[in-house]
């Protein structure tokens, strides 16, 4: 066919785009992002830059909507320019180059994942003493660690972190010091090192404010290249005494102050918290996301859904605990309990339409990166999430939280996405068999 000819062909094809061109957009605009046209042609009818064509068998797109079957992908210098419904196995003068890689009829394709919650230098295994030597190791060895679960990550679709702090900060120079990462396929989001009060809970990932100084003026000194700021406002759960509530570490007035020192240096503030005083703290300061939130009651619940603060719920550290000790020990009893009251604060998250966030905490006891994704998402389905909810707590509620286009596929979109094999029918638990992960169109992990 000549240029001219080409172009006719084109615009026919283009007026005559189905009904799910148009959904695309208002779904990328209901998820509260921009929606870009597609590219255009250039003058001789050819689209210029690097193209490829992926027929799929389902689409996850991570707005929550409904699943999509025999979709084709259409993909032009790393960004989604055109997906079209009913056509997975069609061909067109828009053609795919010679690979079998873009054969995903057989496969589900969803967003690249976000793990919100994780420590990156910290491992999940149950031997205190490895955990102990790993704080205390040399940080070329914490490094390849560090490189070890990204990897691990990635190998379960995840292509963007959160990283929640150690008391080193090592995950943040890790991110920032040139030519340490071997691998920057996963976009790495991290705190360095938290902030807690003397003497309470966050030694070990973090420290407390400068002497003499309140928790605000201490983060203004800090000079510390952060992607964002972590808040200890609470202690941890307790696995004697179910539902056993902790102090705030920080009052309303302190941790306002400390939110807007932040907004000031343009970071966002993720605040550990769990109970309602400590939860309520952190929502009426502003923060961007509570962590954990265990015990929060409904009250919490309401005002987040109304605020828009995000809830990283983090359910997996205490079912991961219940499910390793021994069913008859006490403090897998009071786990046990702990997750079961999760749930409920989840199922009732839903029904508010609360935001919620997929994050494992991985490097907790129990806890192994990438692979507690999966099981994470297993808990939000079983607390009522449908599949393509869980998928978009994981991928388009993460990314808002880490920046970036990525976490819904969407015409104007990158073109970020992870391949799985099969319907469905078989996720969350696909994910440990990951086919292949593009981030902006380029394969970063294959089959195997």
């Amino acid at each position: 066919m000549n240029p001219m000819g080409w172009i006719v062909a084109w615009l026919k094809r283009w007026k005559g785009l189905p009904a799910g061109r148009v959904e695309d957009r208002r779904c990328a605009q209901a998820a509260g992002g921009p929606w870009h046209p597609p590219a255009q042609p250039n003058a001789v009818g050819k689209f210029s830059g690097r193209s490829a064509t992926f027929r799929v068998g389902w689409l996850i797109d991570g707005s929550g909507g409904p699943i999509r079957q025999g979709v084709r992908l259409d993909i032009m210098d790393g960004i989604l320019h055109r997906i079209t419904e009913g056509s997975a196995t069609s061909r067109s003068s828009f053609e795919a180059p010679n690979d079998p890689a873009g054969d995903l009829s057989e496969c589900t394709v969803l967003p690249g994942l976000v793990d919100s919650h994780v420590h990156l230098a910290m491992t999940g295994s149950m031997d205190d003493g490895q955990r102990l030597r790993l704080r205390q190791a040399p940080v070329e060895v914490v490094f390849r660690t560090i490189q070890e679960n990204l990897r691990e990550h990635l190998r379960c679709g995840v292509v963007a972190v959160r990283d929640g702090g150690g008391a080193r900060g090592n995950a943040l120079r890790f991110a920032k010091g040139p030519g340490r990462r071997t691998d920057p396929a996963i976009r790495i989001f991290a705190a360095g090192r938290a902030w807690h009060r003397h003497g309470r809970y966050g030694r070990f990932i973090g420290r407390s404010p400068v002497d003499g100084l309140r928790l605000a003026e201490s983060i203004v000194q800090d000079d510390s290249p952060c992607d964002l700021v972590k808040i200890v406002n609470s202690g941890v759960n307790s696995l004697t005494e179910f539902g056993r509530r902790t102090a705030p570490q920080f009052s309303l007035e302190e941790m306002t102050a400390a939110v807007q020192a932040c907004g000031r240096k343009g970071l966002p503030v993720m605040v550990h918290a769990n109970g309602e005083e400590p939860v309520g703290i952190a929502i009426g300061a502003g923060c961007r996301s509570v962590e954990h939130g265990f015990f929060m009651g409904p009250e919490n619940l309401r005002r987040l859904a109304e605020s828009g603060v995000v809830w990283v719920p983090t359910v997996v550290p205490m079912h991961a605990y219940g499910r390793k000790q021994d069913p008859s020990d006490r403090r897998a009893q009071v786990a046990r309990r702990s997750v079961d009251h999760q749930m409920e604060q989840l199922q009732r998250a839903r029904l508010l339409n609360v935001t919620v966030a997929l994050g494992t905490d991985s490097g907790s006891p129990g806890v192994d990166h990438g692979a507690a994704v999966v099981d994470e998402m297993k808990l939000l389905v079983a607390a009522g999430f449908s599949l393509a909810e869980a998928v978009r707590c994981a991928s388009f509620n993460g990314a808002g939280l880490v920046g970036g286009g990525f976490g819904l596929l969407a015409e104007g979109r990158p073109a970020t996405f992870a391949a799985v094999p099969g319907d469905p029918s078989g996720l969350p638990d696909s994910l440990r068999h990951v086919r292949a992960v593009y981030v902006d169109g380029e394969r970063v992990v294959a089959a195997g």
